[in-house]
């Protein structure tokens, strides 16, 4: 299992990307009954609100940190975790589609 993430050397920002992780970790996380989503090629400018894992069904991306030059790439069979806070540009080269849950905020 290899992972990896964004060098950010301000704050812990980082993108962690599971690759081809096994059939009973996905069943463990309940991925089918997450929602879906979607988006042909294309930039889009995202801001994350809270902590996304995702795991893609088809697609590929590179994904860029504002602020820096670096970029994560992931697709197809990837588990990809994605922090509060990061604001970043998607630079989708084939459609995407896949199985994502934010984080639940703490309760107060």
């Amino acid at each position: 299992m290899a992972t990896t993430s964004t060098p950010d050397s301000s704050s812990d920002l980082s993108i962690t990307v599971e690759n081809d992780p096994s059939d009973s970790r996905l069943s463990e996380l309940g991925i089918k009954s997450w929602p879906k989503w979607g988006c042909p090629p294309g930039k889009y400018l995202l801001k994350f609100d809270a902590e996304e894992t995702c795991y893609l069904l088809k697609g590929k991306v590179k994904v860029y940190p504002k602020g820096s030059s670096e970029f994560v790439e992931f697709g197809a069979g990837d588990l990809v975790t994605i922090p509060q806070g990061l604001s970043c540009t998607w630079d989708v080269s084939v459609a995407i589609d896949k199985h994502y849950k934010f984080a639940s905020s703490p309760s107060s």
